[in-house]
């Protein structure tokens, strides 16, 4: 077995507060705010300066203990200090650290472990490029990807996507508050909307339908203005979206458009993948196989920056040098990225995210009974999204904001998604005991009836 079981990765006496913020973060996030950039983000929402942390729980510097449910947003899937991925993080940190892209047992040794977990019609014909240290990178790679295979530059994604804040990355975020300061990006990319059967107020298969349509009109229509394609890109489940589940046929119907249309289609499985989902793809859900599909995230074991895109051999048209960057060979966070593959296997973690997952959706759906601002619990394995809106049918972000603060303040850290912010996600590791999960969802249920009422 490749480490110690889940029970045993944890601080036992999680959640456990005196006060928070307690003074010793107050005065640690102070001195942030002094020094910092302005661009600082999360302590906004929870105010509290970490100091140690373990599985599924965390340590601020008051000594105050709280259950993680958001999992550094999806990056420590094996949990916070895995022993068995740090065994191997100090073992090779004293040897060697930095390679670029020279042959090594840690580099090849994770290569052939991501070809052995690949999805059908890509494990046995996968090539793996690394890049730099995040998702971000890993995006900007795949849109060289398309484009040298197609000699296209037209770029095709979706409506409440969100890939990374880098220029081709940000290009395709459908977010657009977050582009206008930059503007101009990169040209010609088109935005198709995705299957939201709530928000777009239609059945599931006429959302599926709708979104399909609009995709073949952007490549198929002589008069839609995009001449010269380069590929589809699309997040099997959208993360920073809402934790959107797109209906059955949506991938599909993509797949077959591609083909149609003889260009890529790239799978954005940042957030979604490395078993995050409950299968190791959040694709492999329906089935479908993309050619190419990008990693970050988890894929660096216990918060490792690393990123990669594999692809199909019949896409590996670069020249030497082609795709470069100056982190593609960061070998402790190759082994560490090995050893959290290998510990999701040995302990199947798979199963026990789809479990857990479902048992968490279905106590959610129990207090969706007791408020109707509670409108829709999604997702798929331990990848959940709860969505709340007001009396009057609108957003309600001030709602999931005031749950996301009781719940700090009782012990548990969850976060936020959705283009209003009005999703509660709740993303944890994987390694989330069932106990645990309990006395979290004790403590969220407790919010919604506090805040709700």
């Amino acid at each position: 077995m490749a480490g110690p079981p889940i029970e045993m990765l944890h601080f036992e006496d999680a959640p456990n507060l005196d006060s928070v913020p307690g003074p010793n973060s107050r005065t640690l996030l102070e001195r942030q705010q002094a020094i910092d950039t302005s661009a600082v983000a999360y302590p906004e929402d929870i105010p509290v300066a970490l100091d140690e942390a373990k599985g599924a729980t965390i340590r601020d510097v008051d000594g105050n203990t709280y259950i993680d449910m958001f999992a550094g947003i999806g990056v420590l899937n094996v949990g916070h200090s895995n022993p068995y991925v740090m065994e191997a993080v100090h073992e090779q940190a004293d040897k060697l650290v930095h390679t670029i892209d020279f042959p090594t047992e840690a580099r090849l040794d994770l290569i052939e472990k991501l070809d052995e977990i690949a999805p059908e019609g890509l494990a046995g014909n996968n090539r793996v490029v690394f890049g730099g240290p995040t998702g971000s990178d890993a995006i900007e790679s795949s849109i060289k990807l398309a484009k040298a295979n197609t000699g296209g530059d037209g770029l095709i994604a979706f409506r409440g996507a969100y890939h990374g804040g880098t220029a081709g990355a940000l290009s395709l975020t459908g977010n657009t508050k977050l582009k206008e300061p930059y503007s101009p990006l990169v040209p010609e990319v088109a935005h198709a909307p995705y299957p939201n059967p709530l928000r777009q107020d239609m059945d599931p298969q006429e959302a599926v339908d709708h979104a399909l349509e609009e995709v073949q009109a952007i490549l198929e229509d002589p008069y839609g203005g995009f001449s010269n394609p380069a590929g589809i890109f699309v997040e099997p489940i959208q993360g920073e979206g809402g934790i959107v589940t797109p209906p059955e046929g949506f991938l599909q119907g993509l797949r077959d458009i591609a083909d149609d249309n003889e260009i890529p289609l790239i799978f954005d499985e940042i957030q979604s993948g490395l078993g995050r989902s409950g299968k190791w793809w959040a694709s492999q859900w329906e089935g479908v196989t993309p050619d190419a599909m990008t990693s970050a995230k988890a894929l660096g074991g216990v918060g490792f920056p690393l990123s990669a895109t594999m692809y199909h051999e019949d896409l590996d048209v670069w020249d030497s040098g082609s795709h470069a960057g100056t982190y593609r060979g960061h070998v402790v966070a190759m082994r560490a990225g090995t050893r959290a593959i290998e510990y999701i296997q040995d302990h199947d973690l798979l199963a026990h995210a789809r479990d857990l997952g479902s048992s968490i959706r279905d106590r959610l759906r129990k207090v969706s009974d007791d408020t109707d601002q509670l409108v829709e619990v999604r997702g798929r394995g331990l990848f959940i999204g709860a969505e709340f809106r007001d009396q009057n049918g609108k957003p309600a972000g001030k709602t999931v904001e005031a749950i996301q603060q009781y719940c700090f303040e009782h012990g548990v850290l969850v976060w936020k998604a959705g283009r209003h912010k009005h999703v509660l996600r709740l993303i944890p590791p994987l390694v989330l005991t069932e106990e645990q999960a309990d006395t979290a969802l004790d403590v969220i249920v407790e919010a919604v009836d506090h805040v709700t009422a």
